[in-house]
Formats: structure tokens, sequence, C-alpha cells
């Protein structure tokens, strides 16, 4: 099956450089491209694309307030924000807004269109280089009733879903998972579904920010669930 994808920043070179790059491959497809928010709402609105990578700062309307909408109106196409490294407050916003995840701009190609295929997939880009640091920026200055809330929130998961929701937040994937915790890939999958339902969430990324603001995990914690 074919995977349509959204083009939105305002510089064409970067546009031609991502469009050249997914073109190549045979599974995905460069349905539009917009150079603002305000183009970015309409094209998806007219495109339904089942992924949208979408710049942060844009003239009309930045990337984050664009991705709040498309979230909010399209949930169906896949949002993952175009970054580079002096934007964490920004991508901690895009964070709490459920966008499926971030890629840097000097990534290299075949982690262009990984994140593509893995999102359309309806997998969550947490990558370790810039998702989990973010992360841990925001997470250093809890809101602290936003911290007794979702605390409380997690009360409602069990021992199990608990242990493969905090190696999550640690930057883990469905197979390290599996590993540390000696499960199948398929029972990791389903306690994520699980997971996901009981906190009323839709993204990987959206989890992984709800265990950093509960406090399940702290700032550079990498220890396994248990010690």
């Amino acid at each position: 099956m074919t995977i349509s994808v959204a083009l939105v920043d305002d510089e064409a070179m970067i546009r031609v450089g991502l469009r050249l790059v997914l073109s190549s491959e045979s599974d995905i497809e460069v349905v539009g491209e917009a150079s603002d928010g305000v183009e970015a709402l309409d094209l998806v609105a007219r495109t339904r694309p089942d992924v949208v990578l979408i710049d942060v700062r844009m003239p009309k309307m930045d990337g984050l307030e664009a991705s709040r909408r498309l979230v909010r109106d399209h949930p169906e196409s896949k949002v993952v924000v175009l970054t580079t490294f002096d934007e964490d407050a920004h991508v901690a916003a895009a964070l709490r807004a459920g966008v499926s995840g971030f890629l840097l701009k000097v990534a290299p190609p075949e982690h262009l269109v990984e994140a593509v295929r893995t999102v359309a997939a309806g997998g969550g880009l947490l990558d370790p280089a810039v998702t989990l640091r973010v992360i841990a920026a925001f997470a250093g200055q809890p809101d602290p009733s936003r911290t007794t809330s979702r605390a409380a929130e997690l009360e409602a998961l069990t021992s199990r879903e608990t242990d493969v929701l905090k190696l999550l937040a640690q930057g883990l994937t469905n197979t390290q998972i599996a590993a540390r915790l000696f499960l199948g890939e398929a029972t990791v999958k389903t306690h994520l579904s699980r997971v996901l339902m009981k906190l009323n969430l839709t993204t990987r990324v959206q989890a992984v920010v709800f265990a950093y603001e509960s406090g399940l995990v702290r700032p550079g914690e990498q220890n396994s669930p248990g010690e």
C-alpha cells in the first residue's frame, strides 16, 4: 500500500530535498506541498495524507499551531514535526498537542524514510536525540497539580502495563521492551494498546509525556522496572 505524504516547510529547498528522498521509494508518494501553516490546513483537508511532515518556524501560522489543529481535525493524518536542536520549548508544546513524532532536519535520508513508514504504520517516532531530551527538559519543571492528577491515573494500569510504559518512556523499542520483560512483541503491543486506552491517549509520544508528567520516569532514569 502506498503511503501518502504532505510536506510543509517555508524553505523551498528543504521541500525539494524531502521530495527527492521520499519519491525515490516505491511505497511512498508525495501528494502536495505547503509553505506555511495556513496552506498546510487546506492541503491536508484536500489530500488527506497518511503522514504530514511539518516545520516549526513558518509565516502566517507556525507549525505548532498548525499541528494542534491537524491532530484535532484530521487524526487520520499523522503529524511529524521537523525540528532542530534549538527548539526544545516548541517541541515540548507539540508533544502535548499529540503529534506522532519528531525528525531532525539533518537526519540521514534513510531515517526520513523509516520515520514515514513507522508513523504511517501507527508507531511513534521517539528519536532519543530529540524527543527524550526535550521531555526531560520540561519534565524537570513539573506542574505539581498535573503530576498528582497523572499519578492517580496510573492506578488504572496493571503492574505489567506500568512496566511497559516505563520502558517505553526510557526510549526502548517494542523489541527491546519484549527482551527486557521476557515477553513476545505481540504481547508488548497488546499492553501498549491497553495503556493508551486506559489513559485516554492516542499516540506513543503522548504516553511518554504522560510517564514523565506522572513521575513514573524521571529525567536521566535508565533503571529496569522494579529497580
